[in-house]
């Protein structure tokens, strides 16, 4: 395609400026927006780039079968949680949390950011926010604080949350190893935990509150930003949001023993109903299941022996832009992280229900949250993938990254956190962003010559931390926390914490990535 004309950049970036216009002006759902995008991106592609029918169908094969890979996660993650909620353990969880110190910034840096972290681990879509912005208002903050303070913190955990189901995503849509992004990209994740502890208790306190929460904002975040990077070193990162969240309670806990932390001595209004082991059991049982399956040698080649792919024909554009022939992402249905998640999920069921925590009704109410959760994430995942693989096979995708490049040039390592970061505001989601900007910041790092795993870990912490500002968020924490409607309120004050911390990881990438 050297025949590439600033005309053909201006159209290649037409689908995805669209969506961002219908998802943040007109405030489209992401499956409506990325209808409209896949539509103008398929007349396009045909008009403008010389897409064939071929190009079409394989793209669109490959589309599906990476959206079941990352589906696979979601629902199965949402199970999960849905499991260990109906069985109260989600809030004795957090019952435990608020009691271990009267401090009130301790009390607001345990649960926005460690709790709802430790929440993010294994699931996500606004859960973290919904579940522990009304726990904090019930403490006496603000529910602007309450909400703001847990969607801005907790964003660092967002990549490898959701059992890195973002972070799957990045890897099946740039086909780059996790052993090649996984380190860095927790890197530059840790170094944001530590500013998102700084954003917590500035929301908590002001200023008042970001000198005195030096050393609890610095020792927990040092634990929890080490723990996960050393868990994605080591080959367990999609279980390092979740390794770095807990190891966040458990110092934050040790913490607030220390009488400087612990607040008062006034006794706690109520008791937790279940003991803490009780209520982190079906945790427990995941990380177990994971480690297990991670440490037995021959265990994981074991369960993948089972494989659902297909092999794709090569295509080429009239205009001359190939992909060449290879197997769809092939999804492992028994060692997949899906069904090694379903699998802690049952075994946690039934530890619940031999220890009569569920009333009549349990399992249509787990069912319900679960369908209610997943539905509109699949939906919106099936549009977004669609089209950024039509934008892929049809040489659009490189097509941008060239302009882009272009107009970037040695910029690119501070802009790449906002790409990330305006793509996830925008569908709602930092899967999406990765999905539709990963490509084309992989092909910009090529392009210009940067290191492609600084320029990619950029992309998905910038999208980490954008994702804390999207609209669908912030609907779902407010909704929770009585400022239904009040949505416009809350994004005004979490604006300028999120572009200072997007800003904080563009510090980290322009030093990661430079020339080599």
């Amino acid at each position: 395609m050297n025949d590439t004309t600033w005309f053909d950049w201006i159209v290649a970036g037409v689908p995805i400026l669209l969506v961002l216009f219908l998802m943040a002006g007109a405030r489209w759902s992401a499956f409506r927006a990325g209808v409209a995008g896949w539509v103008v991106t398929l007349v396009l592609a045909v008009w403008r780039f010389g897409a064939g029918v071929n190009v079409v169908i394989v793209s669109q094969v490959r589309a599906l079968f990476l959206s079941l890979f990352v589906l696979y996660i979601i629902w199965p993650a949402l199970l999960l949680y849905f499991v260990a909620n109906e069985a109260g353990a989600i809030a004795a969880v957090s019952d435990h949390v608020a009691h271990l110190t009267r401090d009130r910034l301790v009390q607001f840096l345990l649960l926005s950011w460690a709790f709802a972290s430790f929440l993010q681990g294994v699931t996500g879509f606004g859960v973290p926010t919904a579940v522990v912005a009304p726990l904090l208002i019930e403490l006496g903050f603000s529910p602007t604080a309450a909400v703001v303070g847990t969607t801005l913190a907790h964003g660092w955990a967002v990549t490898f949350g959701s059992v890195a189901s973002s972070f799957y995503a990045l890897l099946a849509v740039t086909g780059l190893p996790a052993e090649m992004l996984a380190p860095p990209s927790a890197f530059v994740l840790g170094v944001a935990c530590v500013g998102c502890g700084f954003v917590a208790a500035h929301v908590a306190e002001g200023w008042r509150g970001v000198w005195r929460g030096v050393v609890p904002v610095l020792v927990i975040g040092v634990a929890m930003g080490a723990v996960q990077y050393g868990m994605a070193v080591v080959g367990v990162w999609n279980l390092s949001a979740f390794g770095g969240g807990t190891a966040g309670l458990l110092v934050g806990s040790l913490l607030a023993s220390i009488r400087p932390f612990r607040g008062n001595d006034d006794p706690p209004e109520h008791k937790p109903g279940m003991s803490l082991w009780l209520a982190i059991a079906a945790y427990i049982i995941l990380l177990i299941v994971f480690t297990v399956v991670v440490l037995v040698p021959g265990l994981q080649e074991w369960l993948n022996q089972v494989e659902l792919t297909v092999h794709l024909p090569a295509v080429r554009t009239q205009r001359g832009w190939e992909v060449a022939a290879g197997p769809a992402r092939p999804i492992h249905v028994f060692g997949h992280a899906g069904a090694l998640i379903t699998l802690s999920a049952l075994l946690s069921a039934l530890l619940y229900a031999s220890r009569g925590l569920y009333r009549p009704g349990a399992v249509g109410r787990v069912a319900r949250g679960v369908w209610k959760g997943g539905a509109r994430s699949t939906t919106g995942i099936l549009s977004m993938v669609g089209m950024a693989m039509l934008l892929d096979h049809s040489g659009m995708t490189f097509t941008l990254a060239q302009g882009v490049a272009t107009l970037v040039g040695p910029y690119l390592p501070a802009v790449a956190p906002f790409i990330g970061a305006i793509g996830a505001f925008m569908t709602g989601s930092n899967t999406n962003s990765n999905v539709v900007f990963g490509p084309l910041q992989l092909q910009m790092a090529q392009l210009l010559d940067f290191s492609v795993p600084a320029i990619l870990a950029a992309q998905t912490a910038g999208g980490a931390l954008g994702s804390s500002l999207a609209p669908a968020k912030l609907i779902v924490g407010g909704s929770t926390a009585g400022l239904a409607g009040k949505e416009g309120h809350v994004f005004r004050a979490a604006l300028g914490y999120g572009l200072l911390l997007v800003g904080l990881v563009a510090g980290v990438a322009v030093l990661m990535a430079a020339r080599p």
